[in-house]
């Protein structure tokens, strides 16, 4: 009796080990890439308006959160909006705590190596704002010598034009705000005659008070670009937002959303 048991019990170990039962679950850090899309968690910094910020009624709003929030229903997919502390952005998506960063994030090549980008969608460029029906004859940034030109302490634009000598001595004087809401105030009573600003942020404000100022295009330093971040191996649902992305701006939908939020279709084009 013992040997038919110990040959029974045998055979159940080879059946269970044949059909994978015995094998324990592999450890791996990394998420399994995405199958069927049943929910989506998406980080970002919900104090970066408009891209994504909190409202009054202390909900995640904002351009980023609108175009995701589509994204998803054209998925048939449930979605939820986490905040993340940015500057541990990459290992909040690669641990799996988050499957996306939606947020005005630049495409860098740094961040390549960590992340799996979509297709840029939009351009992140510093631009010159004039009070309306005033815009000076600037067509280009060389058209900002000899005017009092203002931007936002600690901003892109600062950054680029105190690295600039040549220009920034051009200037007729410089000022730098804490906020841009106190930089628009200044370019509407006059105390400054051109305004550089993130284009994103300051279409935003502009659009808020209808025609006070007026954007030109004339971009003042580098442009990067905005892209949507998923876990580097996670490329079938990088493809399959980028599909519903694709709809969305054929169709007119996303134009449509960055109108709501700029006053204007910023959205790019292949």
């Amino acid at each position: 009796m013992r040997k038919i048991f110990v040959a029974a019990l045998l055979l159940v170990t080879m059946l269970l080990t044949a059909c994978g039962g015995g094998d324990k679950p592999a450890s791996n850090d990394k998420p399994a890439p995405s199958a069927d899309v049943k929910k989506i968690v998406i980080g970002l910094d919900d104090e970066y308006p408009p891209m994504g910020f909190k409202n009054e009624k202390n909900e995640i709003v904002g351009f980023d959160v609108d175009l995701a929030k589509e994204a998803a229903k054209r998925l048939g997919t449930d979605v939820e909006f986490k905040a993340i502390d940015w500057s541990s952005k990459e290992a909040e998506l690669k641990s799996g705590r988050i499957d996306i960063i939606w947020n005005g994030l630049d495409i860098t090549d740094e961040r390549k190596e960590n992340m799996l980008f979509s297709d840029p969608y939009m351009d992140n460029r510093q631009i010159v704002f004039v009070k309306a029906g005033n815009d000076q004859g600037i067509k280009a940034e060389a058209d900002l010598a000899g005017k009092k030109v203002g931007t936002q302490a600690g901003s892109t634009a600062e950054t680029y034009i105190d690295s600039k000598a040549d220009l920034k001595g051009s200037f007729a004087e410089f000022k730098t705000y804490g906020d841009y809401v106190a930089a628009f105030m200044d370019l509407e009573n006059g105390r400054i005659d051109a305004l550089v600003c993130d284009e994103i942020v300051g279409r935003n404000a502009m659009s808020k008070q209808e025609g006070k100022f007026n954007a030109l295009d004339v971009t003042v330093g580098p442009v990067s670009e905005f892209g949507i971040a998923f876990r580097k191996d996670d490329t079938e649902l990088r493809n399959k937002v980028q599909g519903v992305f694709d709809e969305m701006v054929k169709d007119g939908t996303a134009g449509k959303i960055s109108e709501q939020w700029f006053g204007a279709d910023l959205i790019k084009r292949k």
